[in-house]
């Protein structure tokens, strides 16, 4: 009963402070729904979007979307040819990873003809200087293909590089 008794005072107080809170006698009261005294929205001026049809029928400035003035800057000011002795380096290294990259295809293709019974390309099985490999053929395959998307990541960093310092893709052909 006493447990009762003190749950009700509980609730009442809470009851009470809320409904102080509500009526708040220093608060102004809630506002009424004001009206608008602003003009209809027919009579806003409206936004005219011009297009290549009425476009001569527009007088004063014409806002273009995007930047101009870096447009302008790229063209006036263009990137420094290469010199002929950086062109010549990246061209050969870029034959050379490309050979690497042919052996490696060849080497993929004996392998794959030697796992399916077909004759070696090769001129003599044995690699010199290289010995016997041990490894599965899978594995050698996979190791050939690892290294091929090495040597075509090294190519793509090679060519970006030519290709921020002005060099132009026909000049490495």
């Amino acid at each position: 009963m006493p447990r009762l008794l003190s749950l009700l005072i509980l609730a009442g107080f809470f009851v009470a402070s809320s409904a102080a809170q509500s009526s708040n006698p220093g608060s102004p009261p809630p506002a009424a729904p004001a009206t608008s005294s602003a003009p209809p929205a027919e009579s806003k001026k409206t936004k005219k979007v011009w297009t290549n049809d009425n476009l001569s029928d527009a007088n004063g400035a014409i806002s273009v979307v995007g930047n101009s003035k870096a447009a302008s800057n790229t063209k006036s000011h263009p990137a420094k040819p290469a010199d002929a002795q950086y062109i010549a380096s990246v061209h050969k290294q870029l034959d050379k990873l490309s050979g690497q990259m042919a052996d490696a295809d060849k080497q993929i293709a004996d392998l794959t003809n030697f796992s399916k019974g077909e004759p070696s390309t090769s001129a003599s099985g044995m690699k010199v200087g290289k010995g016997y490999n041990r490894d599965p053929i899978d594995v050698q395959i996979h190791a050939l293909q690892e290294k091929k998307k090495d040597l075509q990541s090294k190519i793509d960093a090679l060519l970006d590089e030519a290709r921020k310092r002005g060099v132009e893709p026909g000049q490495l052909r």
